[in-house]
């Protein structure tokens, strides 16, 4: 799953306002950052079969540290801590978000891969539920979730400024040019040119740290108008 992923960043968001978009962004996308750094490493593999599943030609053959049950439960837990110690304050419903949105990148996995999520590091067994198999399927699933998450952060938040508009739709239209070039495009030249490319990724972490510098919460705003007011 790739734009599935973000989907849950973005509606996230609801749950934990005090929370920024790219702190939401890092947390769902978590696993696939962790993840190419391991394979560029030689820790973790994969390789490149076109036709094994519908929707990518990518071949996990080996990511327990990165995308295994057990590993994303630990991610889940330090992204938790962490954050506890960057925000004193951060309440304890928005850590808990932040652990859930982490661990949420397995669950989706499961939905989309054929089995080849492992549940803990070193085992033997791999689930998955295939819907890569069927290409119309995903793209429903993952557009609809998209359009459902961005919805929702949309409505959650207002824009400072017309930087704050532009910067929403722009991340949004970017990510669904992306998505179709992958679904349609050529498969990739090496396994090291997916690794450096899912690298990449940090860069949208960054945008969405853009993004809400520039967006405000909608009952924020309402409060500083009361506040005006008054």
């Amino acid at each position: 799953m790739f734009i599935g992923h973000f989907a849950v960043g973005f509606g996230a968001k609801r749950l934990a306002p005090a929370v920024s978009l790219g702190t939401l962004i890092l947390a769902c996308q978590l696993a696939d950052l962790v993840w190419p750094t391991l394979v560029l490493l030689g820790i973790e593999h994969l390789s490149i079969a076109p036709g094994i599943t519908v929707v990518t030609p990518l071949n996990f053959e080996s990511y327990p540290y990165s995308h295994s049950l057990v590993a994303l439960i630990c991610w889940a837990s330090l992204a938790a801590v962490i954050y506890r110690f960057a925000h004193r304050s951060a309440k304890t419903a928005a850590v808990l978000v932040i652990a859930g949105v982490v661990l949420s990148h397995w669950v989706l996995d499961v939905a989309t891969h054929r089995p080849d999520m492992p549940l803990v590091p070193g085992g033997d067994t791999k689930v998955g539920l295939g819907l890569w198999n069927s290409l119309p399927a995903t793209i429903i699933m993952e557009g609809a979730m998209l359009a459902a998450g961005v919805t929702i952060y949309a409505r959650a938040t207002r824009a400072k400024d017309r930087v704050g508009t532009l910067a929403l739709w722009s991340l949004v239209a970017f990510l669904a040019v992306l998505y179709v070039g992958n679904l349609f495009g050529p498969p990739p030249p090496s396994v090291m040119a997916v690794a450096w490319s899912a690298e990449a990724i940090w860069l949208l972490v960054a945008w969405g740290y853009w993004i809400d510098r520039h967006r405000s919460g909608r009952n924020q705003r309402a409060a500083q108008v009361v506040r005006k007011v008054t």
